[in-house]
This record gives structure tokens, sequence and C-alpha cells, in this order.
């Protein structure tokens, strides 16, 4: 059987009467998928004029929701583009990148 489940949202007791919500999401696949497509990419291709011809990364929503509680997105609106670009940028956010180079 083939898992459906996408994103899994689990309640735990904080120990203080409160709840903590933690939300996890399996990324394997778009890390596989950002992999292919970053090995396959062609450096000498130009940047689209195109607004939506520059592929650099896919992101998983659990990713943009850390990234909506930094301040740095809004939904999937940026709203902080210097740090946005310092995140794709950071060496630890590599695995959803599908370009390489700096943004």
């Amino acid at each position: 059987m083939e898992n459906t489940e996408f994103r899994r949202t689990v309640a735990h007791a904080d120990g203080d009467g409160g709840v903590v919500y933690e939300t996890r999401q399996d990324v394997s696949g778009i890390i596989e998928q950002n992999q292919r497509e970053f090995n396959q990419y062609d450096e000498r291709a130009k940047w689209s004029g195109d607004v939506y011809g520059n592929k650099v990364a896919s992101i998983p929503l659990t990713v943009i929701d850390d990234l909506n509680k930094q301040g740095i997105m809004r939904g999937f609106h940026v709203l902080d583009e210097k740090r946005f670009r310092a995140w794709l940028n950071n060496p630890d956010n590599r695995f959803f990148r599908t370009r390489p180079g700096n943004i």
C-alpha cells in the first residue's frame, strides 16, 4: 500500500498545562527531485526575463511554515527579500536548491 500521508500534525502536552503542536513532512522525495534538477542544470543557461522562468529552489510546505514564523514570508509571498536570498544561499539549505550559484 502506498503512503499517501502528506503532512502530519500531532499535539503534545508541554508539561506546564499547555499544548505543543508538531508538524512533520517526509521531504525525501522533494530533496531527491531537487538534486536531479540541480545536477541536470546547464550552467551556461541565462536567466529568463520571465518572472516564473527562473526556478532556483523547491521548498517543502513545512519549511515554508518556518519561513513564515521567521517573518521572511507570509503565506507564499516573500516579505524580506534580503533574508530570503540569504536563506537560499545558506549551505545548510542547499538541499532545496535546483540551480547552482548565488541568488
